[in-house]
């Protein structure tokens, strides 16, 4: 087993290289764009759908919950980028378990990518709800001492997130590596499943965090207009 898979070369011309983590990259980006605009292409209304659009809308529904619940907010607005997060870590970690495929996630360069966008995600959420300044004024709160701890804290969130995925899938893929070598007729089966298992969960803690933090960077705003508000309850 590979342990870094940007070293595994498919085409090479120049200074241009084509390794595992971009094919199958562009593999499951093909896969997800084409159920996408087929399971769209066939969609209908009333009480006869196929099971096909009910197993897609009983996706989104828990999607919409789930952010619904982190956010207290619609989800309109983060349902693109969160359901696009779950959606490709989820395919990538459990297209890991067909054999001569390399997920993406077990590379370091994937998973920094992808805490990337949600580090540019989270003050673009955050601006659009509470304003430029508004949102970047509780870097310099309570002291503008704070200024640089702040940032650090910022950046060291996201280096956690890329770690923590790249971690446990990757210790995924080495357990599961070392229990078929030792045991390849009776481990296959059960470290498939459990191999399926932990890639389901990797992708939704990534995306939960990322809901976390961007909710952390809108909630601010919603509180204090419900501090401003008039209570209803209060005697007149």
């Amino acid at each position: 087993m590979e342990l870094n898979i940007d070293d595994i070369i498919y085409w090479d011309w120049g200074f241009l290289k084509v390794n595992a983590t971009l094919l199958f990259t562009w593999i499951i980006m093909t896969v997800l764009i084409g159920m996408g605009a087929f399971v769209a292409a066939n969609l209908t209304s009333g009480t006869g759908i196929s099971k096909r659009q009910a197993l897609f809308e009983s996706l989104v529904v828990f999607i919409v919950t789930q952010i619904e619940e982190a956010t207290q907010q619609k989800a309109d607005k983060y349902f693109p980028f969160i359901s696009t997060l779950f959606l490709f870590i989820t395919f990538s970690n459990v297209m890991g378990v067909i054999p001569g495929v390399h997920p993406p996630t077990v590379s370091l360069t994937t998973t920094a990518a992808l805490a990337f966008c949600v580090f540019i995600a989270v003050p673009v959420f955050g601006v659009s709800t509470r304003g430029f300044k508004t949102y970047f004024s509780q870097y310099v709160k309570p002291t503008p001492l704070m200024l640089p701890f702040n940032i650090i804290g910022e950046l060291s969130r996201t280096l956690a997130l890329a770690i923590r995925l790249f971690g446990n899938i990757m210790s995924g893929s080495l357990i599961v590596a070392v229990l078929l070598s030792l045991s390849p007729l009776f481990f296959p089966v059960v470290m498939q499943a459990f191999g399926l298992l932990i890639g389901v969960i990797q992708a939704y803690v990534f995306s939960i965090l990322a809901l976390v933090y961007i909710a952390s960077a809108t909630r601010t705003h919603q509180e204090h207009a419900s501090e401003t508000e008039p209570s209803t309850l209060e005697p007149e």
